[in-house]
């Protein structure tokens, strides 16, 4: 009975001393070419030294789930690890001729569209895995989609905290008053993940975030 007790006790110590120091899953979403990729590349490779995934042009370039395990990010005195998850681009329609336009042969535009949907599947399945989530959008594209409602509805219906970025300031046609109008109710940030701006401001968004979990 002893053992058991001081057992207990060490437990809640050790739990007390270690709590801060978990890996928080922090997980990228988002349409295809919105720049999910590029901002889990600048991220890491501001903390690591190392970059995440590849970026293209082609949408659905990010075909599975990838990982980057402790990724330790310090901002203003204070320090999180995040184990960050970069997702396949959400889209509620894959067709494959639309990667014909990329000058792919038709059976390569079919290969990828196939491996696009898997990605799809793949990235909704992880959802309930999250901590905190990401929503990357693209600032010069109409945040008010049928997309984008089913990816931030879903995370809501699970309450998982969740920060919106509007990539791509850097380009003229880029409006975030939009995507504010479009989700009020969420904090919403304006970066350019190409060119490194705004980066103060997401930092100190995400350390916000991650109070709500």
């Amino acid at each position: 009975m002893e053992i058991k007790i001081f057992g207990n006790f060490f437990k809640k110590i050790f739990s007390s001393l270690f709590k801060n120091k978990k890996e928080i899953k922090l997980g990228f979403y988002g349409p295809p070419n919105a720049g999910k990729t590029s901002l889990a590349n600048k991220i890491c490779k501001d903390f690591t030294g190392e970059e995440m995934g590849e970026v293209s042009k082609i949408p659905h370039e990010t075909k599975n789930v990838q990982f980057k395990e402790k990724v330790e990010i310090k901002f203003r005195g204070k320090t999180l690890m995040f184990k960050m998850i970069d997702t396949p681009g959400i889209a509620t329609k894959i067709d494959y001729e639309e990667f014909l336009k990329y000058n792919m042969k038709k059976k390569d535009a079919k290969e990828r569209a196939k491996k696009a949907t898997q990605g799809v599947i793949e990235s909704i399945k992880w959802i309930d895995d999250m901590d905190v989530v990401v929503v990357v959008l693209d600032a010069t594209e109409n945040p008010y989609n049928q997309v984008n409602i089913t990816i931030i509805g879903n995370l809501v219906a699970r309450k998982i905290p969740v920060l919106i970025v509007g990539n791509k300031i850097d380009l003229k046609k880029a409006d975030i008053k939009k995507i504010e109008a479009a989700f009020p109710e969420y904090d919403v940030v304006g970066i350019s993940a190409k060119e490194g701006k705004n980066f103060e401001e997401f930092y100190e968004s995400i350390f916000k975030l991650v109070k709500k979990i």
